[in-house]
């Protein structure tokens, strides 16, 4: 999602703002900052510069959900808004969160709403808090709002945790096979060639097929190294393409196994962050909109914006989910019940709930059949090459006897 500069003119204050925001166009913005009393004056896509590094550290989402969890306390107890946001950031670790509250502080001081203060930390503070805290601020309910968000937060960073497991576990086995195997190839391999052609033994099949991979490998090994440095760093820039994302995203649904889970946790995400949402007061449409720029996978949030498009021609929300073939039946069926009956945020909730205790589940018992697979394949192929070095010493063995 692009960067935009912002310029313009607090309505309530008459005071000049300027400030960055991710946004899916310059419109999307402008329509933002007029709904939080800001007139723009100008708004222009902020590029990135070619080369950037930063040493800063990052906040990560737990301690964003710590944050919200000790505000919400703090503001039910009854301290003030201002004197809440300084007791955090003036005893937090992290340097960078801490600034941040700084700022937020000082922003809020000189008469901003605590939203779009927030809102100027986009990397701290995504939409969908900014959009929660907006209306928690308007409604009256910001403790209450703060609350959810703390709980929130720390089920996607769970679901987040489960995904990660999905994909790292296998991937960094695989990365070690086959870093085990090209040092065997480029290092061992090529000792027993040399023994073996100074005898000059006629070789297995299964020798010579080793001895011609390793051959390549200790030919070609730094070749290889940049060709899979350059194949990486293709692939990052290619996923960060739209059409990247959407080819990607959808090839990974496919997986066996992997993709299914991966469905279940965006399903379990969307509908727990749309829950959210609607259950603080935030329109089904801005909901979708937030919910579709969090969906973490591009099939996903493709299914959502058409949800939303849907609905403001004035149909129904359960239709086109049903019609996209990613959501099952049952979550179908439950939105359907949950429009009829005008509990659309309960029934979301409930599958919400269902599909992180299957996450769950289904995780566990991944990493249980996982394990050992993975263990054998590593076996087979290392265990294999060590065979196939050592077959022709029999023979060797033989000749040299003079059997």
């Amino acid at each position: 999602m692009p960067t935009y500069a912002y310029r313009g003119r607090n309505l309530r204050t008459n005071e000049s703002v300027l400030g960055e925001r991710f946004a899916t166009s310059p419109q999307a913005l402008a329509g933002l900052l007029r709904r939080e009393q800001i007139a723009p004056a100008s708004i222009r896509e902020k590029k990135a510069s070619g080369f950037n590094i930063s040493f800063k550290k990052k906040v990560s989402q737990k301690e964003v959900a710590i944050f919200t969890r000790q505000f919400s306390v703090m503001l039910g107890a009854g301290l003030p808004l201002i004197q809440a946001v300084d007791a955090i950031g003036s005893q937090h670790p992290n340097k960078e969160f801490k600034a941040v509250l700084e700022q937020i502080k000082g922003d809020v001081e000189s008469g901003t709403t605590l939203s779009a203060a927030m809102a100027r930390h986009p990397a701290v503070f995504d939409t969908l808090y900014t959009n929660m805290v907006a209306a928690g601020e308007s409604g009256g309910i910001l403790e209450t709002i703060l609350q959810r968000l703390s709980v929130f937060i720390e089920k996607i960073v769970k679901l987040k945790g489960a995904l990660k497991s999905a994909l790292i576990y296998p991937a960094t086995i695989l990365t070690i096979a086959v870093g085990v195997v090209a040092v065997i190839l480029w290092k061992v391999v090529p000792v027993f060639r040399t023994l073996y052609e100074g005898f000059n033994v006629d070789l297995p099949l299964l020798t010579r097929v080793v001895i011609a991979l390793s051959e390549i490998v200790e030919r070609f090994m730094i070749p290889i190294v940049i060709l899979m440095v350059l194949a990486a760093f293709g692939f990052k820039s290619y996923y960060k393409t739209d059409k990247g994302r959407h080819v990607v995203d959808k090839a990974i649904l496919k997986i066996p196994v992997i993709g299914e889970v991966i469905r279940k946790i965006g399903i379990a995400r969307f509908t727990r962050t749309l829950a959210t949402l609607l259950s603080s007061g935030v329109p089904i449409l801005e909901g979708l909109e937030v919910t579709a720029k969090t969906a973490g996978n591009a099939i996903l949030e493709d299914v959502i914006l058409e949800v939303r498009q849907r609905i403001e021609a004035g149909g129904n929300m359960a239709d086109p989910m049903r019609q996209s073939n990613f959501f099952p039946p049952m979550v179908t069926q439950m939105v359907s019940v949950g429009e009829s009956t005008g509990e659309i945020d309960a029934m979301l909730t409930k599958v919400a709930d269902y599909y992180e205790e299957e996450v769950d589940t289904v995780m566990a018992n991944l990493m249980t059949i996982l394990e050992p697979i993975l263990m054998v394949f590593l076996g087979v192929v290392v265990g294999g090459i060590v065979i196939a070095m050592y077959l022709p010493l029999f023979k060797l063995i033989q000749v040299l006897s003079g059997g």
